[in-house]
């Protein structure tokens, strides 16, 4: 009876704590984003502590000197960027007079096969998308700028995420005891091995994953600016920093990459060339890096990857898709120790004893 009630407190418990997380995701990027990079610098600060450093100032100079970093990277890419950028946008018409001429004689030759009732029919609907895609994207335009959620996101993150990273960094420490004393005293040991067994998976991926990613973002960016894409350096910063999602990341950069460059070139060398960047990345990814600084440490299977991400962003849209893999990597911990105790109960092997063996 005891136990059943111990359940039951749990999950309702868990229960009430993925609801209020369900409701309240709209306001929780910058404090995750805080969360994480508290994860990621306490090992600093606890070495800065180990030299006899007070944790509140430690706590402040790896917090200005991680941002200061972060933003100065940002700084010195503006330029670079607005200028790529800027002349992106006065090619727009030449890029799409060349994709059309590309494109139109594959268009011609599809509707030379059609009959003429057909391709009445094909351009009345083509027309009625058209119109409806451009519908939907005034409206989703005008409600980006009426509503504000994306400028809200943004001043968010450079205003509330420093924030938010201090105090958790400086009172990391203190937090982790506090929770620690409040574990039920008959489980505390079982609950510390398994918390051991989540940081050590997490610290492993979410280190290991920044490496691939900044690794990625230097090789895109050189690699596209190289192949003569004129918003190479954008797309190839973009792809590096999406690899942080895995497959899709990639894919996502892969396809654009190649889109762009197919409205740019009217040679196909080039155009190659921007394709094997993307196939070469895509390689250094799955073959070189990611095995070599992320490795095995999330345990999951690779089919459960992809479902966690398309799981993540149905329920919590694109923070789910951020801590997809993380989350899937702490239910796979939870679950192997679920079922390691399962075939070690009476549950799996019966109440009665196996005969004895006959020699």
């Amino acid at each position: 009876m005891k136990s059943r009630a111990e359940i039951r407190f749990w999950l309702i418990g868990l229960a009430v704590f993925i609801g209020l997380i369900y409701l309240l995701r709209p306001v929780l990027l910058p404090f995750v984003a805080g969360m994480a990079a508290a994860y990621f610098l306490d090992p600093i600060v606890d070495r800065l502590e180990r030299m006899k450093m007070g944790r509140s100032l430690a706590t402040a100079i790896v917090t200005i000197g991680f941002f200061l970093l972060f933003g100065g990277a940002i700084g010195l890419m503006i330029p670079l960027l607005e200028t790529q950028i800027f002349e992106f946008a006065q090619n727009v018409p030449d890029y799409a007079e060349g994709l059309q001429n590309r494109l139109r004689p594959l268009v011609d030759t599809l509707l030379s096969r059609l009959n003429p009732d057909d391709v009445v029919k094909l351009k009345a609907t083509a027309e009625s998308y058209a119109g409806t895609m451009v519908s939907w994207g005034v409206r989703a335009f005008g409600n980006l700028l009426t509503g504000g959620m994306a400028v809200l996101s943004i001043l968010s993150l450079m205003l509330i995420t420093p924030v938010v990273t201090f105090y958790l960094l400086r009172d990391w420490d203190k937090m982790v005891d506090r929770v620690d004393s409040w574990l039920p005293l008959e489980h505390a040991a079982t609950i510390r091995i398994q918390m051991t067994e989540i940081d050590s998976t997490l610290a492993g991926f979410v280190r290991g994953q920044a490496l691939v990613c900044a690794v990625l973002a230097v090789f895109y960016g050189l690699g596209f600016s190289m192949a003569g894409l004129d918003l190479g350096l954008v797309v190839g910063v973009v792809t590096g920093i999406a690899t942080i999602i895995p497959y899709l990341g990639g894919i996502m950069g892969m396809v654009l990459s190649i889109a762009l460059a197919l409205a740019q070139f009217s040679d196909w060398m080039p155009v190659v060339l921007v394709a094997g960047v993307s196939l070469v990345g895509q390689v250094l990814e799955g073959y070189v890096l990611t095995p070599n600084l992320v490795g095995d440490r999330i345990k999951l299977h690779p089919v459960w990857i992809p479902f966690a991400l398309l799981a993540g962003g149905a329920l919590f849209g694109f923070l789910g898709v951020l801590l997809a893999v993380p989350v899937a990597a702490v239910i796979g911990v939870l679950v192997r120790f679920s079922l390691a105790r399962y075939l070690a109960s009476p549950m799996y092997k019966g109440s009665t004893p196996p005969p004895p063996t006959m020699l």
